[in-house]
Parts: C-alpha cells; sequence; structure tokens
C-alpha cells in the first residue's frame, strides 16, 4: 500500500487561444510575480504567448490551495453527443499550458480525492444517496489509478483501433494513454467539471468514508468501466474493446437474484429479439424520477428513454447518414443485418447491405456512432423494416435496450440497488465479480 496520496493531471480544453481567471493569488514557477484576475494566452509560432513572453510551457500554481481557483472559458461538454455545448468552468488546483499537434491545451493538476470529489458531482447529481456515491467514489478511483499507473506504458494510437479484412470494418475506441496527461474532462475518460458543479456535504463524505479504496483482481488494480444503463444484463469487456477478456467485467444478470431464464443466451439472434422488446424486471428498470434525478443531469434528462427505446429513419435520413458517417456510399439501404451479438444482446458486428455496397462494421461504439448523428444510445437493438418497395425498405425502426456500453457497473441499477438498502460494497460485488476491496493510500497527503 502506498502512503501519500498522488497527483492527477487532466487534460480540459483545446485551443489556438485560452481564456482564463485566476480567482486569488497564482505564481509562476521561478517568478515570485503575482497574477489575478482575467488572462490570456495566445499560440504564436509554436509556442505560447504569454504578457509578451514566449515559452513552451506555463504553470500558474495557487498560493493558498484551498481557497484559490481559476475559471476555463468555452469548455465543450458532452463532446459529439446529442448534448454537447460549452460552458465556463471552475476548478481547483494548478493550471498547467502547453503546446499539443498543433493547438494550446489547459491542464488541471490536483490531488486525486479533490479529483474525485468532482467527478462524482459531474457523473451524478451530489444529491445522491450516500451508498451510490461510496460506490462510484471507488470505481471511479480504480478507473484512475489503473490509468496512471499504464501511463507511459503504451504509446498513444489512433482514435480508432482497427481490424480490417475483405468486407469487415471492425473498430473500437478505448481510452488510449494520453502523451501529455492523465486523463481528460469529457466522456471519453470521466466526466470532470472542476467545481463547477455543486458538491454536497454527501458527496464529501463519500469521498472520505472511502479515501483510499480500490477494487483489485488478483492483486491488480481494476478497469472499472461503467455506463448508463445495462438495459438488464452486463456486456463483457472484449465486446466492446481489445480481445483480452477482463475475468471480473463479465455478464451480469441485473436483478435481485442474478437469473433470468429469457436472458440466458443473448447470443442468439431469436432470444435477443424477445429480450428486447420484452421488459424484464430489472435494477436499471425504473422511471422513479428520485432516482433518475440521482444519475442524470439536466442535459442527460433529455433522454426520455433509455431502458427501452426506439429510433425512426426514412431511406433516405438512414442512407445520408451512413455515408456522411463511413464516407462510403452504399447507395438505398437495402437491410441492417445481425451478425454477432454479445452476452447483452449488444451487437458486436452489423452487416450494412446497400444496393452500391455492401460492409460488416463492429464493434459496438462504432455501430452507434454509423446510425446516429452523435451516438445510438446503445448497440443492442433490432431492426425493423416497413413500407418496401421494390425489394427497398422506405423506413428503419431501431428498436434497443440499454444506454451505452453495458460493461461493469451500470449508474441507473446502482441507484436502485442503494434505494433498496444494498451497501457500496454490496453493490461493487453484484457488477464485479471477484473483486476484492483494499486501500491503495492512507490519511497522509
Amino acid at each position: 500500500m502506498n502512503t501519500k496520496e498522488p497527483l492527477v493531471t487532466v487534460g480540459i480544453l483545446s485551443y489556438n487561444e485560452i481564456e482564463f481567471h485566476l480567482n486569488g493569488n497564482f505564481q509562476l514557477i521561478n517568478d515570485t510575480k503575482i497574477y489575478s484576475g482575467k488572462q490570456k494566452v495566445s499560440l504564436d509560432k509554436g509556442s505560447i504567448l504569454f504578457n509578451d513572453i514566449n515559452s513552451n510551457e506555463f504553470l500558474f500554481v495557487p498560493r493558498n490551495t484551498d481557497l484559490d481557483s481559476f475559471d476555463l472559458l468555452n469548455v465543450t461538454i458532452g463532446k459529439e453527443f446529442h448534448w454537447e455545448q460549452k460552458e465556463d468552468q471552475r476548478f481547483k488546483g494548478s493550471l498547467k499550458i502547453i503546446v499539443e499537434d498543433g493547438k494550446l491545451t489547459a491542464i488541471n493538476i490536483l490531488p486525486v480525492e479533490d479529483y474525485l470529489t468532482s467527478v462524482i458531482s459531474s457523473e451524478m447529481s451530489a444529491t445522491s444517496s450516500l451508498e451510490l456515491l461510496k460506490a462510484h467514489a471507488v470505481i471511479s478511483r480504480s478507473w484512475l489509478l489503473a490509468q496512471i499507473r499504464k501511463t507511459g506504458k503504451t504509446t498513444k494510437g489512433n482514435d480508432c483501433n482497427m481490424s480490417q479484412s475483405n468486407g469487415e470494418h471492425i473498430c473500437w475506441y478505448d481510452r488510449e494513454d494520453h502523451l501529455n496527461f492523465d486523463v481528460c474532462a469529457d466522456d471519453h475518460c470521466q466526466r470532470y467539471q472542476g467545481i463547477t458543479r455543486a458538491n454536497t456535504q454527501a458527496v464529501k463524505d463519500a469521498i472520505e468514508a472511502t479515501r483510499g479504496e480500490i477494487l483489485t483482481y488478483e492483486g491488480e488494480i481494476c478497469d472499472t468501466r461503467f455506463s448508463k444503463s445495462c438495459g438488464g444484463v452486463s456486456e463483457l469487456f472484449e465486446n466492446c474493446w481489445e480481445n483480452e477478456p477482463q475475468p471480473y467485467l463479465t455478464k451480469v444478470i441485473d436483478n435481485p437474484s442474478g437469473k433470468d431464464e429469457d436472458a440466458h443466451d443473448l447470443t442468439n439472434e431469436s432470444n435477443a429479439e424477445k429480450w428486447i422488446r420484452s421488459s424484464p424486471e430489472s435494477f436499471c428498470n425504473t422511471t422513479d424520477k428520485k432516482i433518475l434525478s440521482q444519475i442524470l443531469n439536466s442535459y442527460d434528462r433529455k433522454t426520455p428513454d433509455f431502458y427501452r427505446w426506439k429510433v425512426t429513419y426514412s431511406q433516405e435520413e438512414l442512407a445520408a447518414l451512413i455515408k456522411k458517417r463511413t464516407n462510403i456510399d452504399f447507395g438505398e439501404i437495402i437491410d441492417l443485418i445481425p451478425i454477432e451479438r454479445g452476452v447483452s444482446g449488444r451487437l458486436v458486428k452489423l452487416k450494412i447491405e446497400g444496393t452500391l455496397h455492401s460492409l460488416i462494421i463492429g464493434k459496438e461504439l462504432e455501430i452507434r456512432k454509423t446510425l446516429s448523428q452523435s451516438h445510438l444510445y446503445s448497440s443492442a437493438f433490432i431492426v425493423e423494416k416497413e413500407n418496401i418497395v421494390n425489394n427497398i425498405p422506405q423506413k428503419f425502426v431501431l428498436v434497443g435496450a440499454g444506454w451505452g456500453h453495458g460493461v461493469g457497473l451500470c449508474q441507473i441499477g446502482a441507484a436502485v440497488m442503494a434505494e433498496k438498502k444494498y451497501s457500496y460494497k454490496e453493490i461493487l460485488a453484484h457488477y464485479y465479480r471477484g473483486t476484492e476491496l483494499v486501500s491503495e493510500y492512507g490519511g497522509e497527503k
């Protein structure tokens, strides 16, 4: 066990010019001058220009870490999702500005536990029940420390890890190591919005009660993935990302018994269709507004249905969308054919059949990106074809289940479990099978 709380570096935004406001007194490294108030840095011939000073890096450090903060303007949240928007955000800790990929990148440096206080309030409502907050504190901490431990061991890859063969385009998007910081601030890693979201005493209590606690499996820190709603059954890690099974990220029936005869083999197309068309009892099958408000921030609540949902496209809409998302002209879309499903019924491979071109695509996120202007709620769906003219459907209805990849903890399911008086340890044991809860570091900062 380590005894000291580590620092985390979080990439917040990248622009050619960054405006920020220093709330309090900040110093640059090796500079005795005090900076406060409105500031601006800009890209100048490959370096950073600040107050007529050129440098490859600036680090603004608060004089009082408890009181001082800084604001970053026009931070994008929900990148590429239907709720994408910009907002000003406030942060504790230090502000680092670097040049990265031809732009300026703003990085927040702060202690892990301070970071987690924000993540818990950003990922869900700060008014959530204490046991849910504790569970999320543990998984957010575990995932973060697993990423920090990996930093430098792998090289940053392309956004899409690709496996191509004749007639197939299989692509998965993982949280690849960032070269210049540990994690980013958006859904690609974990939602982190500084101290912009109100946090409560309950959030602080949850962080303190679980301080340093992480989940491990056979001595290794767990890669504790989570999603909004599993749709009744959680998915395997390898069906969403690289083909390296994680024994603790396995199939979980999301109900008290852990059993459901209707969900015994959702890799079978007939079983998957029956499951998706039904609404079985599950922890995450709830319309309780009080519970949902704990998980869904205001922009998330724009999604009215998540356990079971429908999306409808005309032939023209679907053909144009697929062409835009793939840069391939399929002509008219004849069919969307399931090729392979995971244990939750989520599609791992889908064949797009058009009058001009056909292609099998995967994995789950690539399917979701291809069939939506942002991201389809999940890849657990079946396809209804209507108004067929000369063998060409004029309308496609996607009938689906769940919200997100479905791997690991189901946030809405966990919220229901907490309301039913399950402890955070019981919630973690339900979603991460065979794991051990241990202390990674103690009380010393």
